[in-house]
């Protein structure tokens, strides 16, 4: 990635989880791009990608978008090491709100930031019920 000596501060995982948890929350592709370009100038790198449809069939989905983006955007290298470790916090980050989304339709977005061998991913979903919406965030992290 890059050298610490190009950035004044050394981030740790709360703020690249804090980042992936912000990118998540991103209302359309515009301020996905800023907020994005915003972080590259600290040296963490940051993607995002919606996601939709019924939750149980849509886990696997989510797993592979997570994957696909970060390395479309530069955040992971092809690599089975790094691939694996969004992977993983993808897995873990729905892991904390699958109770909530267990049969209902979703809706939202993934945010993976990075910095040196830090990796977070943040899912946020809003859970459809009728007209009776639920909303839910799970954050996963990895070290690689």
């Amino acid at each position: 990635m890059t050298k610490d000596a190009e950035y004044p501060k050394n981030y740790g995982s709360k703020e690249i989880a804090a980042a992936a948890i912000k990118m998540s929350l991103t209302s359309d592709r515009y301020e996905e791009k800023e907020l994005q370009s915003e972080y590259l100038k600290s040296g963490i790198h940051a993607a995002a990608v919606d996601y939709g449809g019924e939750f149980i069939t849509s886990i696997m989905k989510i797993i592979e978008r997570a994957v696909v983006s970060s390395k479309r955007e530069g955040v992971i290298t092809d690599s089975h090491a790094e691939e694996g470790a969004v992977a993983g916090a993808a897995r873990e980050a729905l892991s904390q709100i699958t109770g909530k989304a267990m049969g209902l339709n979703v809706g939202g977005k993934i945010g993976i930031a990075r910095y040196h061998d830090h990796i977070s991913v943040a899912i946020f979903l809003g859970i459809g019920l009728l007209h009776l919406n639920e909303v839910a965030i799970g954050v996963g992290h990895r070290v690689v």
